[in-house]
């Protein structure tokens, strides 16, 4: 079985930069992972961090599955969407990109969504982490185009409203019909261990007010390189191992998996 990651978070928190130095960190490892990561946010950012062009989308796929006419008691359609996913992984080095696309549209879907989840689940045991990068309100996952997550890491920037959104994402999680064993925080662009301004007082009680009984995972700086990365157009695999923020980042990594190793003790 896979451990599977998702990273939520709303629009630029750093999700995605977050859930690509998550698969950097498992490619580096020394017994090195196969990862399958899925880009679930429609603005379909990750295969830009990753340096990978996606070659399809699952959203073309589940599109034309729905407006295929069924024939041989539906199998038609059922293996137009099973070849489709497997047209639709791009192969990278050390790793696949599964790209969902656009958001549905007014028709229903729920038939072309079981598929889905169907193919999901098989597609993710042939991996040993899938590492899903959600957009805020976490639709792919609420749509059950997955059953089960084993992390689920809540990337805010560490503000009032910062902590109100990742609050929000942590409610969201557990009302979802899937199993979400462990739920935390981390906080990215972090003023806690960077130079920037101290935070003031009664925006530091505000923040640990609306996360009472919510996990903490970690913090990650301001990192001037990622910020440069990102408007250069660069990938995570471009900044410098000991970057603040990956630095950060991969000793988060380090504790969240032993963390989950100890509860599900997956084969890490």
């Amino acid at each position: 079985m896979a451990t599977t990651i998702a990273i939520s978070g709303k629009g630029g928190s750093g999700k995605t930069t977050l859930a690509a130095m998550i698969i950097r960190f498992l490619l580096a490892q020394a017994d090195r992972k196969t990862v399958l990561a899925v880009d679930a946010d429609p603005n379909s950012c990750l295969g830009v961090m990753l340096g990978v062009q996606p070659a399809a989308t699952v959203a073309d796929i589940r599109e034309d599955a729905r407006t295929k006419s069924p024939g041989n008691a539906g199998m038609d359609k059922v293996r137009s969407v099973e070849y489709g996913i497997q047209q639709a992984i791009t192969e990278a080095e050390g790793f696949d990109l599964l790209t969902m696309g656009r958001p549905e549209g007014p028709s229903c879907y729920c038939a072309v969504n079981n598929m889905l989840r169907k193919f999901m689940d098989e597609l993710s045991s042939q991996y040993q982490f899938v590492i899903i990068d959600n957009e805020a309100g976490m639709e792919h996952l609420s749509r059950r185009t997955t059953n089960n997550v084993d992390l689920l890491c809540i990337v805010a920037e560490q503000t009032s409203i910062g902590a109100l959104t990742a609050r929000r994402i942590f409610d969201l999680a557990k009302q979802l019909p899937i199993v979400v064993r462990k739920i935390g925080v981390i906080w990215n662009k972090s003023r806690a261990t960077s130079p920037a301004p101290r935070v003031p007082d009664d925006e530091r009680r505000t923040t640990s007010d609306e996360l009472d009984g919510i996990d903490i995972f970690g913090h990650i700086p301001y990192d001037k390189a990622v910020s440069d990365a990102s408007m250069q157009a660069k990938t995570v695999f471009d900044l410098a191992n000991d970057s603040p923020a990956f630095s950060a980042a991969r000793k988060i990594f380090e504790d969240i998996l032993v963390l989950n190793s100890q509860t599900t003790n997956p084969k890490l």
